[in-house]
């Protein structure tokens, strides 16, 4: 097939300037508009091409005396050239599924509703990419199957330290049954990491994702970039979510917090990775006091968290325990009792045999039935349960008010059920009752970090009451807790000062200067947030460890470079590794290196920049633990690391 060579690119965008805007995108040629207008055989469009001499000389074919214009074959010269000079694909030499000899994933035959859904999304996830324009096509790429095993193949960790009240230590060694852990990294990649050691362990996943906007609402944002196109933040919530089921407890929950705007693509998700059947129920949970200047002149001031667990749903799975008043008198000694409802939500009409007047064997007092309120004893069972000391009467007792009949239900009867109370799908708005008439919900958790380190730290943190009500009822001491969306470190905070073991993953770099200190503080003993409620003194400890980066901190680097020669020196390290003794970067085998050019007069920094982010090979993003015995790795690792490394992964053999 002829190849368009750019003086022809040259011409076909003269040519088709004439249309004004319709076939460009800015300065550059719009390549799907006119594949689309070929097909369409658009008279104009024609006319045009055919002033071109090329075109004539290439793409029209002379049969049995007729001029046969060979469109298809134009189209695909348009679309999958690779001799583009402002296309970044020049550079590569792609594999794929194809057909018809197209790519796939390029065709304009195939309507693709959810994008890769069996496939990876991989690369960075920071605010700091959107603020700098990138389109998440290009930060965020399938990858085969091959690819996604090594990918998904367990990380070293590197800086290894452990932080207690003597302050921070290096330590060669990890007990899951003991110590906590923080990991700075990739989430998706840290939680097929830890995988090895904490499969169907951990009782509690909460986690307050990126969340999905229909458009971008700046006060909304969450440091990470929460405005991503809503199929690559649906597969970006499956990897992650199909990753974190596998630590989850038999009897455990996972939490995800969740604004309007995602919560029923979620729960549309959520229900394809747990099932339907494990779906718990949906928590609101107010967020606000309302606002004016909002869309329709409506207030939306709740997000949402869906519960999801892999227990039965007789599982007990949430739960709380109750603050009971008991009475203690003489004629039940050493056995504390409370009253409890004696009636049923049944009609004496439905319930016939609890149609009787009731009578108090030691007075003889007699007490009607509730026509609309049955008995919840028959007549003929009312001597078994009262000789058992299973009914009451008010006037058995001086100290007792009330006009009618009880159930007596003792203390050791409570202390004996294994099954916790109920919990009912409002209760963080109960709990916040206080809040709501006052200060709003995420209010309180920016205070709560600013009381701890002044302002501007950290942005729409939650609340430790939050985390402290949906620890209280799905966990115990001892219990496993992990947030790997750790952000401030709230839930880690919570867990500790509640005794809990705790699991926080965060890639972005304020787990240094927030989320680190922020547990050195409780540890020290800090008084903010539930400390006084849980009577927190201090105490405790977790071990930090990073993930190893390979290509990541190359990505860092291209993400925050300012110019051309930023880029190029960037590039040269990637194929040499000079700077701080670092390796060379792994290059996607698809790059055709000799064709990269750094003339400045004919490169521009954007293609350059997006050039170099899909050169980095993204499975290659942090040096995998099948490496850890190379000569080009060991060195970079201290012994204590090394032996770190090799106790973690024993653990999870």
């Amino acid at each position: 097939m002829p190849k368009i060579e750019p003086k022809i690119f040259d011409e076909l965008k003269e040519a088709l300037s004439s249309f004004g805007k319709k076939y460009f995108v800015g300065d550059e040629l719009n390549r799907a508009k006119v594949s689309d207008d070929l097909r369409a055989y658009d008279e104009e469009l024609l006319s045009k091409l055919f002033e071109i001499n090329f075109i004539k000389k290439n793409y029209i074919k002379k049969v049995a005396g007729q001029n046969i214009f060979q469109i298809e074959q134009l189209e695909d010269a348009v679309l999958y050239d690779n001799y583009w000079n402002t296309s970044y694909t020049k550079y590569e030499n792609r594999i794929g599924l194809t057909s018809n000899g197209r790519f796939i994933e390029d065709s304009q035959d195939v309507d693709l509703v959810f994008p890769f859904k069996d496939d990876v999304l991989t690369a960075s996830m920071t605010k700091e990419d959107s603020d700098n324009g990138y389109d998440d096509a290009f930060l965020n790429e399938t990858i085969e199957k091959d690819e996604i095993d090594r990918m998904f193949d367990t990380k070293i960790f590197r800086n290894v330290k452990k932080y207690d009240r003597t302050g921070e230590k290096s330590v060669s060694s990890f007990d899951p049954e003991i110590d906590n852990l923080m990991l700075k990294g990739n989430n998706l990649l840290a939680l097929n990491s830890i995988a090895g050691t904490y499969a169907g362990r951990v009782k509690l996943i909460y986690i307050d994702v990126p969340y999905y906007f229909k458009k971008k609402i700046g006060g909304d944002s969450f440091k990470y970039n929460s405005n991503f196109h809503l199929s690559t933040w649906l597969v970006f919530m499956k990897n992650r979510l199909e990753a974190a089921q596998k630590l989850l407890a038999e009897d455990g929950s996972i939490w995800i917090n969740i604004s309007e705007d995602g919560m029923h693509y979620l729960k549309v998700l959520a229900d394809s990775v747990f099932g339907r059947d494990n779906y718990v129920g949906t928590v609101p949970r107010k967020t606000r006091n309302g606002k004016s200047d909002v869309p329709y002149n409506f207030s939306q001031d709740f997000d949402w968290l869906l519960v999801y667990t892999r227990a039965p749903e007789s599982a007990a799975i949430v739960g709380r325990n109750v603050d009971r008043h008991y009475y203690e008198t003489p004629d039940f000694p050493g056995r504390p009792w409370r009253k409890a409802d004696l009636t049923k939500q049944t009609t004496i009409a439905q319930r016939p045999n609890s149609n009787f007047t009731m009578i108090n064997p030691k007075t003889g007092v007699k007490y009607p039935v509730n026509p609309k309120r049955s008995w919840a004893v028959s007549k003929d069972t009312f001597d078994e349960w009262y000789n058992e000391g299973g009914i009451g009467f008010p006037d058995d007792y001086d100290f007792m008010n009330g006009n009618k009949p009880f159930r007596r239900v003792f203390k050791d009867q409570d202390d004996a059920k294994e099954k916790p109370s109920s919990i009912s799908s409002d209760f963080l708005l109960k709990q916040f009752s206080g809040v709501i008439t006052g200060d709003a919900i995420n209010k309180k958790g920016n205070g709560e970090i600013d009381d701890l380190f002044g302002r501007d730290k950290f942005d729409y943190a939650k609340p430790e009451i939050l985390l402290k009500d949906i620890i209280s009822i799905t966990t115990h001491e001892n219990d496993i807790v992990l947030d790997f969306f750790m952000g401030s470190a709230t839930t880690q905070a919570v867990a500790l000062k509640m005794h809990r073991k705790f699991i926080g993953i965060e890639q972005m770099d304020y787990i240094n200067t927030l989320s680190v200190p922020r547990l050195q503080k409780v540890i020290e003993g800090e008084q903010g947030g539930v400390s006084k409620e849980v009577e927190w003194q201090g105490g405790g400890s977790f071990v930090y460890a990073e993930l190893f980066p390979k290509n990541m901190g190359y990505l860092q680097d291209i993400i925050q470079a300012k110019t051309i020669n930023d880029l190029q020196s960037v590039y040269d390290r990637m194929q040499t590794g000079v700077r701080d003794s670092e390796a060379p970067a792994d290059i996607s085998f698809r790059a055709d290196l000799s064709k990269i050019e750094w003339n400045p007069t004919r490169t521009k920094f954007d293609d350059q920049q997006r050039l170099l982010i899909k050169l980095l090979d993204k499975n290659g993003l942090y040096y995998n633990y099948s490496e850890i015995d190379d000569a080009d790795v060991h060195e970079f690792l201290s012994d204590n690391d090394y032996k770190f490394n090799q106790c973690f992964y024993k653990d999870g053999e």
